[in-house]
């Protein structure tokens, strides 16, 4: 053998005795929370997958059963499956992940944070099948995770919420002003509690589900986000004739509301990503545009519960969730409607800091 190959294969030796050995059981090591047992991690990872495909139903089931199999302690599989249950309208399924999870809870903020979870469960509940036991219920849970852990600023929010669908207004009231005094992050929700207690009939009313997306042109909007401002929400597709024969009404829509506390989102389901972008070049949808890629197994779609298209909501200035259809000869007077009562709020607002500022001014 020649000299330099003799060489190289030397120094190739040295190379590989002075990498780490592997053994057969150096594997990915669990994070917190998560499953541990072999049998277990096989079922969490396929529940990752079902995830990943969008199909929350089956992964929330195999969530579940890895909790099982880990012997009842995968916090991390009853954290996603609630959260994953409530996102899909599981409020059933995420009030037993809730039960499941309270069995393993070692202190009491840990449990005051699973009665609030469960309390919410509950209120979902309480909203989709319009029955008052599970709002009572809900406050049960609520005035619990209180017990345990007073500082929790969001668990007065929801006690305050399930007391106001029990008609209990000053208790309600009491716990908003609650929620206000633990609340330092002047957020959207810091707001809409402040209407609750101008007027307590919008904590009954139907809230449209919290929502993240990035438009075509990578701008972040989100329900809290667009507060104060009336939401046109519209899911399409270029396939479907009903829904391209809306376009126009809605351009028009567009033009009439221009400057005022108003956005349309059009929210697209289309498979094809060149049908859509010919679409809204054709179209000239100049409004925001978002491509919901799984089509009705997206994220916006599951969220709103689409199931049909076209399938169009307005969300008002106080967030409240309302099914609307463009085209209907009704709509562009009730969206004036909800406009001048958003302007409204917002001239009152701004009369509030107005006068709050002449009365700091003065002290």
């Amino acid at each position: 053998m020649p000299a330099g190959a003799r060489s190289t294969i030397f120094f190739s030796l040295l190379i590989l005795l002075a990498l780490p050995q592997l053994r057969a059981d150096d594997k990915p090591q669990p994070k917190p929370g998560e499953p541990v047992s072999e049998k277990a991690r096989a079922t969490w990872n396929s529940a990752l997958d079902w995830i990943k495909k969008g199909y929350p139903n089956i992964a929330i089931d195999e969530l579940r059963e890895a909790n099982q199999q880990d012997g009842g302690h995968c916090t991390e599989c009853l954290r996603r499956a609630y959260e994953l249950a409530l996102e899909s309208g599981a409020s059933r399924d995420a009030a037993e992940i809730a039960h499941d999870w309270l069995a393993i809870a070692a202190t009491d903020p840990e449990r005051a944070a699973l009665h609030a979870r469960l309390g919410e469960a509950l209120e979902v509940e309480g909203v989709t099948y319009k029955k008052k036991q599970f709002f009572q219920q809900s406050a049960d849970e609520y005035k619990t995770a209180l017990a345990l852990d007073p500082a929790r600023a969001l668990t007065h929010f929801g006690y305050g919420v399930a007391l106001a669908q029990l008609h209990q207004d000053e208790a309600a009231r009491a716990e908003f002003k609650a929620f206000l005094a633990a609340d330092h992050d002047a957020s959207a929700l810091h707001r809409r509690v402040e209407r609750y207690l101008e007027k307590i009939d919008l904590a009954r009313l139907p809230l449209a589900p919290d929502f993240n997306l990035t438009t075509s042109d990578g701008k972040q909007m989100s329900r809290d986000s667009l507060a104060g401002k009336v939401v046109l929400l519209d899911f399409w597709a270029s396939w479907c004739a009903p829904c391209r024969a809306s376009i126009p009404k809605i351009a028009d829509l567009v033009k009439e509301f221009d400057g005022r506390p108003f956005v349309v989102i059009s929210v697209n389901l289309d498979n094809d990503e060149d049908a859509w972008q010919s679409m809204v070049h054709r179209y000239q949808m100049a409004w925001p545009q978002v491509r919901n890629a799984e089509a009705f197994e997206g994220q916006m779609a599951r969220t709103f519960a689409v199931r049909a298209i076209p399938a169009t909501f307005t969300i008002d200035a106080d967030g409240v969730l309302e099914d609307q259809r463009v085209g209907d000869t009704e709509i562009e007077s009730k969206l004036k409607k909800m406009v001048a009562q958003a302007e409204k709020i917002a001239a009152g607002k701004s009369v509030s800091a107005a006068a709050a500022e002449t009365s700091s001014a003065g002290k």
